[in-house]
């Protein structure tokens, strides 16, 4: 029987982890959605300025 407890109060213990996870999903605040926007903004950034890169370097190699 004591060999049942530990792994009992286990799984009790990562269901409700579970059950809690499970109910943040799907109400974004407005902070939320600000940071998404960002992330959004800063990864079509990093392709904008990757693409600049790579034409200077073709401009650099003379491959207009």
């Amino acid at each position: 029987m004591k060999k049942l407890i530990k792994p009992l109060i286990a799984a009790i213990i990562m269901g409700a982890f579970f059950v809690g996870l499970s109910g943040c999903e799907g109400n974004e605040g407005p902070i939320e959605k600000a940071g998404k926007e960002m992330d959004q903004a800063t990864q079509k950034l990093g392709e904008k300025i990757e693409a600049a890169g790579e034409n200077i370097q073709d401009a650099a190699k003379g491959n207009e």
